[in-house]
């Protein structure tokens, strides 16, 4: 399938909840990171409608820990808003390698597709595409699985959160970052995703050594993106 092939069709209610089936086991643990937070933001003395308005609207969990830190009597505006823009800036690289399949939606979709895409979802999508399989269904279906896990554990954080006092502690955190590896290891292999996964994280690296903190993700993610849309795939222009 080409990308010209990979249209609206492939946004059915069908390939959505296949979608959404298929992210459901890695949304396990989106709930214990929910319910986490869900307690964090109790102990910082947001109220439960804050709580819930804030995973529903915003659903990025490391900027909403963030945004924790930052929270008080008198919130910091300005550091707030450039803290979140740099922890959430991976989306620029993620709309940069999607753009050749969402271009084929009408515009409602694709920003409706994009207001779900998170790490786990984009990978699995991104896998599909490169073996020239439908993943828009992954792409919606598996965000709604995560955005939903996600609420619930915010809302179990709010009301049992005290059963994980420390889920860091448990090596919970390393799951994610585990999933998106092994996406990495099976995607699409070839020199021009080498060299731009090569270049999006010595730009990282560069960036966390010399640069302001949080300011690599936002280096990294414009070196990964600039590069994939100036260097284009020759099935991109199909």
């Amino acid at each position: 399938m080409t990308i010209a092939e990979a249209r609206l069709s492939d946004v059915s209610a069908s390939t959505v909840w296949d979608g959404f089936k298929q992210l459901l086991p890695i949304s396990a643990f989106v709930v214990v990171f929910g319910v986490a937070f869900g307690l964090a933001a109790v102990q910082q003395g947001l109220d439960v409608s804050s709580i819930m308005a804030m995973s529903s609207l915003v659903f990025a969990g490391a900027a909403q820990f963030a945004v924790l830190d930052l929270w008080g009597e008198q919130v910091p505006v300005i550091p707030l808003v450039m803290t979140v823009l740099a922890i959430n800036a991976r989306h620029l690289l993620m709309g940069a390698t999607l753009y050749p399949w969402l271009r084929e939606l009408p515009l409602a979709k694709r920003y409706g597709v994009m207001l779900v895409v998170s790490d786990a979802n984009w990978a699995m999508a991104m896998q599909a595409f490169s073996r020239g399989k439908p993943g828009f269904g992954l792409l919606f279906g598996g965000g709604v699985a995560l955005w939903v896990a996600w609420c619930i554990g915010s809302w179990l954080g709010i009301y049992f959160g005290s059963a994980i006092h420390d889920p860091v502690a448990l090596g919970l955190d390393m799951v994610m970052g585990c999933f998106l590896l092994a996406m990495v290891a099976g995607g699409q292999k070839n020199m021009r995703i080498v060299v731009i996964w090569c270049v999006a994280a010595m730009a990282s690296l560069a960036a966390y050594v010399y640069l302001p903190e949080n300011s690599h993700v936002v280096v990294g993610a414009l070196a990964g993106g600039i590069l994939g849309a100036v260097w284009r795939d020759k099935s991109d222009e199909r």
